[in-house]
């Protein structure tokens, strides 16, 4: 076990600091102390304090907007961690943004999704601590041990409590069918796909066919990830054509740049927009149409059993 006192040392960059806040709240201990901020000249500057030496150390940093700012400071917290001698570096992701770009889909661009995985193992991280990937494959990235955590538990949960009847859960697009699929089992419900066709770059979705049967039942529009919610409306154009009345979007990570939340929240047929805190909400994007549930328990309890040498993955055996 690593520590003096037996308890890792937490930090938090600025991305999510609220995360954090409620982590430490779920292991009874304290936020770890540390500056992070930049100066006039737009540099970074870090400085842990805190004795740190040869300690369990966890640097939680969501990587969203300003991702590249925000990656940056990770990349400087684990470093400064690391000339402090700490015992072991965890990074704690929940949002690894650069995940979509997982390979060369078109000629002459880059792999920054492994190139991001590089600079962590460079500035010293250990292990990294992830929740849903867009795509699994980026923890082949890694040369240290990654442990991808999934919140998939706790949105079945609490649609098993909202008790809707008969639903119908619809993966918005085939390559998500198989956590939909997941999903759709721990419910009982059917599953439905949505076939679609991105054109270019631009976050435009053409979608083409709906790949099962809708009625007029309750539909659960699954996706791991909501960006500018192009395809996920797309998705609800396409059901709502096939008699789709009452719809319930359900996402990891919400990202809702801009005006997304408000696009998605403004269709009379979506009823609830389920999402989790590994991307913060603010407070202009509170919609009553808005449902955030806390993935604190599930990283905070991740963080215990590595910490404690103890198994990640019976977490989520049933």
């Amino acid at each position: 076990m690593y520590g003096v006192n037996g308890k890792p040392v937490i930090f938090a960059g600025n991305s999510h600091p609220s995360l954090v806040e409620e982590i430490c709240e779920y292991l009874e201990q304290d936020v770890g102390q540390i500056e992070v901020f930049k100066f006039s000249n737009d540099n970074t500057f870090v400085r842990i304090l805190e004795n740190v030496r040869q300690r369990d150390v966890f640097i939680l940093q969501s990587t969203v907007e300003p991702v590249n700012d925000n990656v940056m400071e990770l990349l400087i917290m684990i470093d400064a961690a690391k000339r402090a001698s700490a015992g072991r570096i965890t990074a704690v992701i929940p949002f690894y943004s650069y995940a979509r770009t997982d390979k060369k889909d078109q000629p002459r661009v880059p792999i920054t999704g492994r190139l991001i995985a590089d600079l962590l193992e460079t500035a010293g991280a250990d292990r990294v601590i992830m929740v849903d990937l867009h795509a699994g494959q980026v923890q082949g990235f890694f040369q240290v041990p990654v442990d991808e955590l999934t919140a998939m538990p706790g949105l079945v949960s609490y649609f098993e409590d909202r008790g809707l009847v008969d639903p119908v859960v619809v993966a918005v697009d085939i390559g998500i069918s198989k956590k939909a699929r997941y999903f759709a089992d721990a419910i009982s419900a059917p599953l439905a796909i949505v076939e679609k066709r991105r054109l270019g770059n631009q976050d435009r979705v053409e979608s083409m066919n709906v790949i099962g049967e809708i009625g007029e039942n309750p539909v659960i529009l699954f996706d791991d990830e909501i960006s500018t919610g192009g395809t996920m409306l797309a998705a609800v154009n396409a059901i709502v054509e096939r008699g789709a009345r009452e719809i319930y979007v359900v996402a990891t990570h919400g990202v809702l740049p801009g005006e997304a939340y408000r696009k998605i929240t403004s269709v009379s047929q979506i009823k609830e927009l389920v999402i989790t805190n590994t991307v913060p909400l603010s407070e202009d994007k509170v919609n009553s149409k808005i449902k955030v549930i806390s993935i604190a328990p599930l990283i905070g309890e991740a963080i215990r059993r590595i910490h404690e040498g103890r198994s990640v993955g019976e977490l989520f055996n049933n």
